[in-house]
């Protein structure tokens, strides 16, 4: 692709100078058109790459080549493409302009008075202006996570970097000292439940947070920061805060976990249940213990967290003590999801047991209609037979095969009364033993 600007540049350039040295009448009408279809073909070229795909080609070219490309962008895509460059190309190319964000996803959020102001990043003039101890980016791009790490001379990686990793591998310390530590919070709506990364690094007593979604975690940590003055002191405040309201979300949704599970539970003890609604609670059950698992697999990561953090010192004395106190609510979240895995596994095998309780009655169904119609079809074997013509005969036939069809249904009857007979006396039986059973306990 890139050989294939370099081309229509080059090009470009050669009509230019043919038609620069030789005047004809036509030479304006000529170069216009050959302008205009070396443009249409360029501007294709670039409709078909994205920003950091331009930026790696305009880094790539001589610098009189790259601003022959430049004026080529499209302008609603130029702020896009140079946070994907490096300050010398940037400069050489559009001067001391800066690359402005217009989604307004990046944020610092700096101490004034005790309280947490937020303050919204789009250029990198921005930050020339303020001391931040946090600086949250949500959804940015590489070019921009480039940018805002060059100022503050280090790399910020992606949100997914290290989730392939061992949980073990997520937390490290950089030669520069760099703490670096990836995570998964909860994010838990009423139809979408799941783990969203996000990666953390402490430079500099600045917190980095990089992540691809909203997360209401965050959102109530700086509701909490802004209102309550003195919340935070440093950037540590804010990450040990983070996870303990990670912990109180997740403590919520053991709550909700609770509340369905107790509706689920009035369904599977009810008298009846049919395979439908069956099926309908084990998928209930499913869900919820997915949602169990992922919340009990989030608070132990964060529990690997918090013990990093207080083995390296990276904290303060009352840090650690904060430190402690999240230890503890994890280990008591840690019993109550223990039991709620006990839980569901009762109300599974509970509802698998009415769905074998169902198939036991048709299967008994089935085996009454069988027993009831195999004396019938003995007789009716025999009736078939040459020798009952010859039993018969001199009876009228219409009243021989009438006698023998009332026949034939007395005896299927009397066999479903000695059925039913035989069924109750041992239901009677069950019963007893159970009121038996219970007297003596």
């Amino acid at each position: 692709m890139m050989q294939k600007i370099l081309d229509l540049l080059n090009k470009q350039k050669l009509v230019e100078s043919m038609l620069y040295n030789q005047a004809t009448p036509r030479n304006d009408l000529i170069e216009t058109l050959v302008h205009k279809q070396h443009l249409v073909e360029l501007q294709r070229l670039l409709g078909r790459l994205s920003a950091t795909e331009i930026g790696e080609i305009l880094s790539a070219m001589s610098i009189d080549d790259a601003k022959g490309l430049w004026r080529q962008v499209d302008e609603d895509r130029q702020d896009d493409i140079l946070w994907e460059l490096s300050d010398a190309l940037r400069e050489s190319l559009v001067g001391l302009r800066e690359p402005r964000d217009s989604k307004g996803q990046m944020n610092a959020f700096e101490l004034i008075n005790g309280r947490l102001q937020r303050v919204p990043i789009t250029c990198r003039q921005d930050l020339t202006a303020i001391h931040p101890i946090w600086i949250d980016l949500l959804g940015a791009s590489k070019g921009e996570r480039r940018s805002i790490g060059q100022y503050y001379g280090l790399e910020l990686p992606t949100a997914d970097d290290a989730t392939d990793l061992e949980v073990s591998a997520r937390f490290y310390v950089e030669e520069n000292d760099e703490v670096h530590l990836h995570s998964n919070f909860l994010l838990d709506r009423e139809d979408d439940s799941r783990s969203v990364p996000v990666a953390f690094i402490l430079h500099k007593d600045i917190l980095f947070t990089v992540r691809d979604e909203e997360l209401p975690v965050f959102r109530l940590q700086r509701l909490r920061a802004h209102n309550q003055p003195g919340y935070v002191s440093d950037c540590k405040d804010v990450l040990l805060d983070l996870y303990g309201a990670d912990i109180e979300y997740s403590a919520d949704a053991l709550e909700d976990i609770y509340t369905a599970l107790g509706e689920v539970g009035r369904q599977v003890l009810s008298e009846a249940m049919t395979d439908a609604e069956a099926a309908g609670i084990l998928a209930e059950i499913a869900e919820q213990e997915d949602l169990n698992g992922r919340i009990r697999r989030n608070i132990l990561d964060t529990q690997r967290m918090v013990s990093f953090l207080m083995r390296g010192r990276f904290i303060s004395s009352d840090q650690i003590s904060d430190a402690k106190e999240l230890l503890r609510d994890i280990e008591s979240l840690n019993s109550h999801t223990a039991f709620l895995f006990e839980k569901i596994n009762f109300l599974m095998a509970a509802t698998v047991g009415f769905i074998n309780i169902n198939q036991n009655q048709r299967v008994s169904v089935l085996t009454t209609i069988t027993v009831v119609f195999m004396p019938i079809n003995v007789i009716a074997g025999m009736g078939g037979m040459s020798e009952f013509s010859m039993m018969t005969q001199g009876i009228n036939w219409p009243m021989a095969y009438g006698a023998f069809s009332i026949s034939m249904v007395m005896i299927g009857w009397i066999t479903y009364l000695v059925l039913r007979f035989f069924e109750k006396r041992r239901n009677k039986g069950f019963l007893a033993g159970r009121v038996k059973d219970r007297q003596v306990s």
